[in-house]
């Protein structure tokens, strides 16, 4: 069952803050997660408060320089609809020559879930101090991991994909992005109908090594 965060108010600026937060709840949390697979999810959703907390959560990121180089869509409801409509048009744009049965699966791509999430990778190519752009997108990235984590957190089935649709640029249009901007990913959230089983996960002793110089 979701649960309604307690959440601590915002800490103000330049508060000193405890440096750890030893919690076993956290470690067994992220010793299990996985995300849902998007066929897996279905109604309900999250709620507005339930949106504002896991989001106010996702965004205590590491953010060199304090730029704030992300922003997010929220899109549930008849929007999902609209985006469908954008996810089958740029289908067509990429292939002339495409089937409606799958212009059709287009349309209901975004209605897998209540409610998904657009994270827009947006670098400020403007700091003075010349932040690397692929620093700025790594934070993005946190920001989606910080949101898969607090869904699950509260209670919520997620999963973060992307698909041909991130990267189309009649897509970035419809969605006001930018030039310079990217779709980090989509977060899918919603209800699990079944439970997930484990996949193949990697290993330390394949993965990591100690550097000895």
């Amino acid at each position: 069952m979701p649960i309604r965060p307690d959440l601590p108010p915002e800490p103000e600026f330049g508060a000193p803050l405890d440096p750890t937060y030893p919690s076993a709840e956290t470690l067994q949390l992220l010793a299990l997660r996985r995300s849902t697979p998007v066929t897996m999810l279905t109604e309900p959703g999250p709620g507005a408060d339930d949106l504002d907390a896991m989001l106010r959560l996702a965004m205590r990121v590491p953010d060199h320089r304090k730029l704030e180089p992300w922003r997010v869509l929220i899109i549930e409801g008849e929007a999902r609809n609209k985006l469908g409509d954008i996810f089958a048009a740029a289908r067509k744009l990429r292939d002339p020559d495409v089937s409606d049965e799958k212009l059709a699966n287009e349309m209901l791509l975004p209605l897998r879930a209540p409610v998904i999430l657009a994270v827009i990778s947006s670098p400020n190519h403007h700091d003075p101090k010349k932040t690397p752009v692929w620093e700025q997108q790594l934070s993005s990235g946190a920001l989606c991991q910080n949101l898969l984590i607090a869904a699950n957190a509260m209670g919520w089935a997620a999963v973060w994909i992307t698909e041909d649709a991130a990267f189309d640029s009649h897509v970035h249009a419809a969605l006001g992005m930018t030039g310079h901007e990217q779709i980090a990913g989509f977060i899918y959230i919603g209800t699990a109908k079944e439970k997930p089983v484990e996949r193949q996960r990697p290993t330390v002793a394949n993965k990591a090594t100690r550097w000895t110089g």
